[in-house]
């Protein structure tokens, strides 16, 4: 009868392991489609917005300046999640972390329409705390309900629902404004639509299944539960963050996120409003495709996962490094030029696709990023703890990357210049990190035969895994 490695003790175990009967309403994938749902209804739909051009406004130094804002609080709030956790469980504080996306959308509605600014700041106030901790939840969950096998796929799955807003945003978006080949901003119907979907974040997680009533195809259960005490908690959280491992990991994580402010710039300074509207819609579409790619690799069990992650590491730093090299010498002509792109205007082609392939780029490098930390993580409290951290970092470096776009010359060149930078100092430090998945452990076991069929591998592995 064919065998499985046991992800705990590295023995083998039947084929069978993967055929535990299941619930559909309480398996993984329906989790996280769940999840995904409230991914596209929350952060989905910020980053729709976003991706039509600084929030879809005519200007993006106040929307972006509202962003940085929001990031700096996330950093706080993605601390004090696991002490969070402590006391209304997972489920409750991924419900509560929905509820501050839809006062944002709202600012920028005003502000689009009538041009008031103090709900932009507001909303952005009031997304901060929420989102930091839906965020850290919702990747605690996404990293430890599906099983060993199922991970890339999953973590693709996922990702796909955050892309699915920024392709309907731009769907919608085309639609409304299909007329329009002039810079400016976008039609403020659009935000009406959005507020409304946004609210329904909170009811779609009310179907999540608690972690303890998950049912896995391998029959393990996911407890996800935090029982140190909130001060205790927060120590080790801090504690976490100076491992080694998550350090050498600073610089990656921040040429992969500082970017996504990058490029919604670049598209709204040099772009017509319907352009903007189409890269918004085809930078979704080509983003999920890379994606859910990825998570095929990641999960590709032919290969080791010390195979797997050193060519997957490879090919995205030197397709990323192509690709913010070929935006650094546009940015430098547009500089000079002050063009508008529209999709009838000549030379659209070259300036247009370098903004799809950073899409691309952001992409593979955040699912890559869960794949990293799973495999730094030892057992289910560590999870939640580097989901909080590497949420939060994510956070810390977006602030800084709106805050430094929202000035002018650092929107018009400087952001692209910086994360070129920002990716070439980052490679030798992560690969520090990389070329240890999958290598022989400090106990003279073989961490790839542990970990042939999981996505998490590491040392150990995910408890419960």
């Amino acid at each position: 009868m064919s065998k499985l490695p046991n992800h705990e003790s590295g023995v083998e175990e039947p084929v069978e392991g993967r055929n535990h009967p299941v619930k559909w309403y309480r398996s993984t994938m329906y989790n996280m489609t769940i999840l995904g749902l409230c991914n596209l209804l929350a952060p989905g739909l910020w980053g729709a917005m976003n991706s039509l051009g600084a929030g879809g406004s005519q200007s993006p130094q106040l929307v972006n300046a509202a962003n940085a804002s929001t990031f700096c609080l996330m950093v706080v709030s993605c601390y004090f999640s696991t002490a969070i956790v402590h006391y209304i469980g997972i489920k409750n504080a991924l419900s509560l972390g929905t509820v501050g996306y839809a006062p944002y959308a709202a600012g920028l509605y005003l502000n689009n329409r009538y041009g008031v600014e103090w709900l932009v700041l507001l909303g952005a106030v009031l997304c901060g705390i929420s989102a930091g901790l839906f965020w850290a939840v919702e990747a605690a969950i996404a990293i430890t309900y599906p099983e060993p096998w199922n991970k890339g796929r999953a973590l693709g799955w996922w990702l796909t629902f955050r892309l699915l807003g920024q392709v309907m945003g731009g769907a919608i978006n085309i639609g409304l404004n299909s007329d329009r080949n002039e810079a400016g901003k976008v039609s403020y119907t659009v935000y009406l639509i959005f507020i409304t979907l946004q609210a329904f974040g909170l009811i779609v997680s009310f179907f999540l299944t608690s972690p303890s009533k998950v049912e896995r195809r391998d029959g393990v259960k996911v407890s996800l539960a935090i029982v140190d005490k909130p001060w205790q908690e927060m120590k080790a959280t801090a504690k976490n963050f100076f491992r080694p491992q998550f350090l050498l990991i600073l610089l990656w994580i921040g040429q992969a996120v500082f970017a996504e402010a990058v490029f919604f710039t670049y598209l709204a300074l040099w772009f017509s409003v319907r352009a903007r509207a189409l890269g918004s819609f085809l930078g979704g579409v080509v983003g999920i495709l890379a994606g859910n790619t990825a998570g095929l690799w990641l999960d590709n069990n032919r290969l080791s996962v010390k195979s797997r992650s050193r060519y997957a590491f490879w090919f995205f730093t030197i397709a990323s490094g192509a690709w913010w090299i070929w935006a650094a010498v546009l940015v430098s002509r547009f500089r000079e030029t002050q063009p508008t792109y529209d999709w009838a205007t000549p030379g659209f082609g070259n300036a247009f696709a370098v903004y799809i392939l950073l899409n691309v780029a952001f992409q593979v490098n955040y699912l890559y990023l869960y794949f990293m930390v799973s495999h730094i993580a030892n057992g289910e409290t560590e999870v939640l703890r580097f989901a909080a951290l590497l949420r939060g970092t994510e956070s810390a470096w977006q602030a800084l990357s709106y805050g430094l776009t929202s000035l002018t010359i650092f929107a018009q060149v400087g952001g692209v210049y910086f994360n070129l930078v920002l990716w070439a100092f980052s490679i030798y430090p992560a690969w520090l990190v990389v070329q240890g998945f999958g290598s022989v452990s400090a106990k003279g076991t073989q961490e790839d035969e542990e970990a042939d069929h999981d996505v998490t591998g590491g040392k150990g592995g995910i408890k419960g895994t």
